[in-house]
């Protein structure tokens, strides 16, 4: 494959050649160095797309201790191979990649014998709108974006709290209409209950270019398989670079005061179309993209693809799946806004902050019934709907695992 990827980001998705948020960091950059410089750094979830681009960014700060844990061992690898090849590439010297389950019991025993830390920010979450196909899928998202970082709070208001906590969001969380978006803006609540005794800040942002999982990473691997692509024709989306996914993070739990909510101010004729970014994709290899009518005729079609082929199989469709919107958005009409304090970036500055009682007594309601014998994904959506009022779930009974 003959393509600059991140060239290809600025030229055919984002449409700027700087970083979004250059501005705000270098206006930013004294009060970054005296919050970064010589503190003690604790990324979880941080071998992913944002997790790791949140660490370059931060390691421009030269913390003393840069400690990273994720589920993803090789994820981990690549990212310390990475860090130790960069020319010119701060490294602190006391740093340690932990392939260790976030809220498992050696994960707390790390905490306790390792910490405390100064920076702590939890990039482990399912983000994945496919996540939600099935009650079983459902149940670890909920567990995973939900009671961990309700335990894990609970954790560090009992034994080490940290100067910042980050705990990223999602764009979807804003007047949610599917049950990952609905469960992240329930972690929005379970943080922001302990945004007086911590000092807590999350952001959502839009969709990542080429990030880990996503389908237009997939085109990566369906290249290197001669795999046909299928993309949704109706479905526009906000995005940013790996680099501004970090740099975000970043400036949110660096900047933030306690309980605010970041968002980029992107403005709405800056949403890029799926199929657009396809067929420039296309174009940028020198291919044509060959319509197909179905998938079963771009597998077809693949079948006979060679290595002088000029055009490549793809299969364009209507969004029928559940949980799906055809548009992005930051934040609802109820919220207040700070639009004026940093140039790229707003903030929500009324972000509920409900009684850790309350909140335990949502979370154990929601272990009840998911510990019942005879629940179903509909009696889940019932009780977030009861938790979130804006909460408007799209089912069609079809899955976006049951796609190409």
């Amino acid at each position: 494959m003959n393509i600059d990827l991140n060239q290809f980001i600025k030229d055919h998705i984002t449409y700027r050649q700087e970083s979004f948020f250059a501005a705000d960091i270098k206006a930013n950059a004294a009060e970054l160095t005296a919050k970064i410089n010589g503190k003690r750094v604790l990324v979880i979830g941080g071998a992913g797309t944002i997790g790791s681009s949140y660490i370059r960014a931060i390691l421009n700060y030269k913390p003393s201790r840069l400690y990273v844990v994720d589920t993803n061992e090789n994820g981990l690898t690549e990212l310390t191979r990475d860090l130790r090849s960069r020319a010119g590439q701060y490294v602190p010297e006391d740093y340690k990649p932990y392939p260790i389950n976030f809220g498992s019991e050696v994960f707390y025993k790390m905490m306790q014998k390792e910490g405390p830390f100064d920076i702590i920010a939890n990039f482990a979450a399912h983000k994945h709108v496919r996540s939600e196909k099935d009650k079983y899928s459902v149940e670890a998202m909920i567990e995973n974006n939900v009671f961990k970082a309700n335990d894990f709070l609970k954790f560090l208001k009992e034994n080490q709290m940290p100067e910042h906590f980050f705990c990223v969001s999602t764009d979807k969380a804003a007047n949610p209409v599917n049950v990952m978006g609905a469960s992240k803006k329930l972690m929005e609540d379970v943080i922001m209950s302990y945004s007086t005794g911590i000092q807590i800040s999350t952001a959502r942002f839009a969709n990542v270019a080429f990030s880990n999982g996503s389908l237009l990473d997939g085109y990566i691997q369906r290249l290197m398989k001669k795999q046909p692509f299928s993309c949704p024709s109706d479905v526009k989306r906000f995005f940013v670079s790996p680099e501004e996914s970090g740099q975000i993070c970043m400036l949110a739990c660096m900047l933030g005061e306690s309980s605010d909510i970041f968002f980029p101010k992107l403005k709405e004729d800056q949403m890029v179309n799926f199929k657009d970014i396809t067929l420039d994709f296309f174009k940028s290899m020198g291919l044509e993209a060959d319509l197909c009518s179905s998938e079963k005729e771009a597998k077809d079609k693949a079948l006979k693809l060679t290595k002088d082929s000029t055009s490549y199989p793809v299969y364009f469709f209507d969004t029928d799946t559940s949980g799906e919107k055809l548009y992005e958005e930051f934040y609802t009409s109820t919220d207040v806004l700070e639009m004026d304090k940093f140039s790229s970036l707003g903030v929500i500055k009324n972000a509920k902050k409900e009684e850790i009682a309350m909140i335990d007594e949502r979370i154990n309601a929601l272990k009840n019934l998911l510990n019942t014998d005879e629940y179903q994904k509909s009696d889940i959506v019932k009780m977030l709907t009861q938790y979130i009022p804006d909460f408007e779930h799209i089912e069609t009974g079809k899955s976006l695992d049951q796609k190409m």
